[in-house]
């Protein structure tokens, strides 16, 4: 990419927001140093990068990009053999434990990242280097009392002689003898050797080695001779600590040096993270969106915003080009935001070729171009002695002879800077070489041929930039499909130029040109009132599908209030069946007691006659809740596939098998045998209408299974039938563990239904219910 482009363009203006934003020095250097690829493949794992970057920063967690250090070139010092001394061991203290934090967060992070997660995966720790440096150097850059055995002998020691001479030190001070000697009565130090200040005049009463005087020479500092041995033993100590703090930190320089290729790779890992990072702020910074790639060479851009211009200022603009033409001419006066447009598209193909979000709405795509060639500015240069015609034609050479289909050009003011006849056929020529080529050009101009030029060749469109006559400012927005006119006469006019001068100029200028002038205008007034109509279909269209999705929603609510009522009448009726059975047993069980000593035999007729009549009353309850399905059914009425309804059951099936005297119902998941005296028809009609309804109460129901069921008052193939779909919809509700509740009464109910249950081929046991369950008037059943 031509270097002379990124400075026309502003591309380091980018670069320099984008390295602001990288937390470290390692950061700040990929990023100082990013340039365009127009390799697609590259920039497409780029543009990844920066997006994985936002996924992180939308989930509002902290990134652990503190305490980075750039300690590459201290690792180079360390592999030379070079000491480090205690603050570059805290530099690369620091950097490891961000080392260690990084690859930590990527790990524990809930979010599919794999550019990201990868890198941090690649991340080696190396904790053993990291304790050794943080046992050996506090957090002030200072080596620790412990670092070593000896180095902590060593400083006690060195702690008890200085102390020792203090003392001594002191009880010289004190002492009435030397009390007129000394300037003042403490104790300091010249060098490493403690001593006292004495006066000039009493230095031959005072035994010891000077070391130093004031200035004014009227104060000696003098080691006193009774500590000089006391002195020399605590420089042979210091002696020796510095030896053994070099030995510590040599040993922990050569871990390093053992280390560097790794810490090397680590740091190059840590300087990505934090770039790709720095992307991603900057997007957010920018209120920037993902570039969609294509390998199809068009550009289509909406409301995109030149990232340097404020963002009360910047009007947003959309830029097509490359499917339906290659080369826009875009026209209109002075000042009014041509030049801005070709670099908000120059700069837009440069950010995104760097792996950077743009400032435009989502779905603007790019493609990815071989080299982006700029002319743009007033290249006029005095020492060449070039005119500004002859620098940008000079610049436009170089472009030309290297540029290429898979390039874009942009061009500000074409052929400008000579004569205007000659300047427009030059562009002529130039464009239509371009287009010959395939080349995606940009290009302005005030020249109206260029205009015609446009209207009569194919692969090019006019565009211009709007401007308000009314206030004599321009709007800035881009009108593609539309020529810009100069509005030189509207301008002077409001500006008081006289109207007989405006008067002349229109009728001096030609014909062709000043009709060509009037359809622009029209063709500018009608696009507008275009634009106004196609926002009102634009409103009423959202305007009907709000409408639309509310009626969906109401719809949706009606259906589902429609399947709560009858879940609620079906549980009704149940529970009343419930209740009535009771309510029978217990009336059989007063008529029991009634009875004198007759026979046996006699009471047990009695007792059947009176359960065949409760249960007649009981099927009759069954179809006055069920009204739709009053008409019972024969055997020889029915084949496999037809519907009928289970009075026992509440329910719909479908029949799968025929019997003699019973037929085989599939209820949806559960297939059981119910005799035919239970089945009712189904009208066929109404079979398919209130399918889905019957299917979704159904599956409320096998969601929404209680622990236990009462069969209380039902005969013995009664409850076998009834306890049959429960323990399906137990089973597919996922219940280990169920009570079947059947009353002690006679017993035959209660041994019938046991010897059902042992049979099942779900059950996996049974036994008898606690007391506080019902005891022997109840069930436990363990299911497989």
């Amino acid at each position: 990419m031509d270097r002379n482009v990124l400075k026309t363009l502003e591309y380091n203006k980018i670069i320099a927001m984008l390295a602001e934003r990288a937390s470290s020095s390692l950061g700040k250097e990929k990023a100082a140093a990013l340039l365009p690829s127009n390799e697609f493949s590259e920039v497409k794992e780029w543009i990844a990068e920066t997006q994985e970057g936002m996924q992180v920063l939308q989930t509002g967690v902290a990134l652990p990009l503190g305490g980075i250090r750039d300690i590459r070139a201290l690792l180079k010092k360390a592999k030379l053999g070079v000491i480090l001394d205690a603050c570059d061991l805290l530099s690369v203290s620091s950097t490891l434990y961000a080392m260690r934090k990084m690859k930590r967060f990527f790990k524990e992070l809930e979010l599919e990242l794999f550019i990201l997660s990868n890198l941090a995966g690649n991340i080696e720790i190396v904790g053993h280097l990291e304790n050794d440096i943080n046992v050996a150097i506090d957090e002030n850059g200072r080596i620790r009392d412990d670092a070593s055995v000896e180095l902590l002998r060593i400083r006690r020691e060195i702690k008890q002689f200085q102390s020792r001479i203090k003392e001594r030190l002191d009880a010289v001070l004190r002492n009435l003898d030397y009390q007129k000697y000394f300037q003042d009565s403490i104790i300091t130090m010249r060098g490493d050797r403690y001593v006292v200040p004495v006066k000039q005049e009493y230095r031959q009463f005072f035994p010891g080695i000077i070391h130093d005087q004031s200035s004014s020479g009227a104060t000696l500092f003098i080691e006193p001779m009774e500590i000089v041995h006391l002195n020399n033993d605590l420089k042979q100590l210091e002696v020796a600590e510095t030896r053994e703090l070099e030995r510590i930190l040599r040993a922990i320089t050569m871990k390093i040096a053992k280390n560097a290729e790794a810490l090397q790779k680590n740091c190059e890992i840590l300087g990505q993270v934090d770039f790709i990072f720095a992307k991603a702020k900057l997007a957010q910074a920018l209120d920037a969106v993902m570039p969609i790639l294509n390998q199809e060479g068009y550009v289509e851009l909406l409301k995109a915003r030149h990232p340097l211009i404020a963002a009360d200022k910047v009007v947003a603009i959309d830029i097509q080009l490359g499917k339906e033409f290659k080369t826009l001419l875009i026209t209109g006066p002075n000042t009014g935001g041509k030049t801005v447009s070709i670099k908000t598209m120059g700069l837009f193909s440069l950010m995104a070729q760097s792996g950077l979000f743009i400032p435009a709405l989502s779905g603007s795509t790019l493609p990815v171009f071989h080299n982006v060639f700029a002319d743009i500015g007033d290249e006029q240069s005095i020492e060449q002695s070039l005119s500004t015609f002859s620098a940008h034609m000079t610049h436009l050479v170089k472009i030309l002879n290297q540029i290429e289909a898979d390039d874009l050009l942009l061009i500000d003011e074409i052929g400008a800077g000579t004569d205007p006849e000659e300047g427009a056929a030059l562009a002529m020529a130039i464009l239509e070489h371009l287009m010959k080529i395939g080349t995606k050009v940009i290009a302005t101009t005030h020249y109206s041929e260029l205009k015609t030029f446009a209207y009569s060749k194919d692969n090019i469109e006019n565009a211009s930039v709007e401007f308000d006559i009314a206030t004599l400012r321009p709007t800035y927005r881009l009108l593609i499909g539309i020529p810009g006119t100069s509005n030189a006469f509207a301008i002077s006019k409001r500006l008081g130029l006289a109207d007989s001068l405006v008067l002349r100029a229109r009728q001096l200028i030609d014909a062709d040109h000043a009709q060509f002038e009037k359809i622009l205008n029209t063709l500018e007034t009608e696009k507008l009132l275009y634009e106004q109509r196609n926002a009102e279909i634009a409103e009423r269209e959202a305007h009907v599908v709000q409408l639309e999705t509310k009626l969906e929603k109401m719809r949706a609510d009606l259906s589902a209030k429609k399947e709560r009522i009858l879940t609620k009448a079906q549980e009704d009726s149940a529970n009343l069946i419930r209740k009535t059975r009771r309510e029978a047993e217990e009336i059989i069980r007063d008529l029991k007691e009634q009875f004198n000593d007759q026979g046996a035999k006699k009471r047990q007729e009695v007792f059947d006659k009176s359960r065949q009549r409760l249960k007649n009353n009981t099927q009759n309850s069954s179809v006055n809740l069920s009204n739709e399905y009053p008409i019972p059914v024969k055997i020889e009425q029915l084949k496999v596939g037809d519907m009928v309804y289970v009075t026992t059951l509440g329910q719909k099936g479908t029949i799968i098998s025929l019997g003699s005297r019973d037929v085989g119902i599939q209820l949806g998941m559960m297939k059981t045998m119910v005799p035919i005296t239970s089945c009712r028809a189904v009208q066929q009609e109404k079979q398919s209408k209130k399918k889905n309804e019957q299917n979704s109460i159904r599956f409320l129901k096998v969601n929404d299974v209680e622990r236990q069921i009462d069969i209380r008052g039902m005969m013995v193939d009664e409850g076998e039938a009834v306890l049959s779909k429960y323990l399906d919809d137990a089973i597919l509700a996922g219940l280990a563990q169920v009570i079947v509740i059947h009353g002690k009464g006679t017993g035959a109910l209660r041994k019938g239904v046991r010897a059902y249950l042992k049979a099942h081929r779900n059950v996996r046991d049974i036994s008898i219910a606690d007391s506080n369950e019902g005891g022997d008037g109840a069930t436990v059943v363990q299911l497989m």
